[in-house]
């Protein structure tokens, strides 16, 4: 069983480190889907919104089975990353 602690540092893990040389940023690789999924729905989506959509894909597959941990890191990165992106300030 993770613990909060275990759940954010796995998140962090994932968010940070080499990440970015091997996948690019997030800001930007968030921009190019924001791009792609505004053209397909024909609405304009910003980089934090697919932060946003990314966490209610999480919380859906967290609804099929909350047990599942991996799902609830992915959802705590996907609210620092959008959160990062984003500009919130404490």
């Amino acid at each position: 069983m993770l613990n909060r602690l275990e759940i954010l540092e796995r998140a962090a893990q994932m968010t940070t480190g080499d990440r970015d040389t091997v996948h690019g940023s997030a800001e930007k690789n968030f921009e190019r889907v924001a791009a792609l999924w505004s053209a397909y729905l024909d609405i304009e989506l910003s980089a934090h919104d697919v932060a946003v959509l990314q966490a209610l894909f999480k919380i859906a597959r967290i609804k099929g089975n909350p047990q599942h941990g991996d799902n609830w890191i992915d959802m705590s990165g996907y609210g620092a990353l959008g959160g990062e992106i984003a500009g919130a300030k404490p």
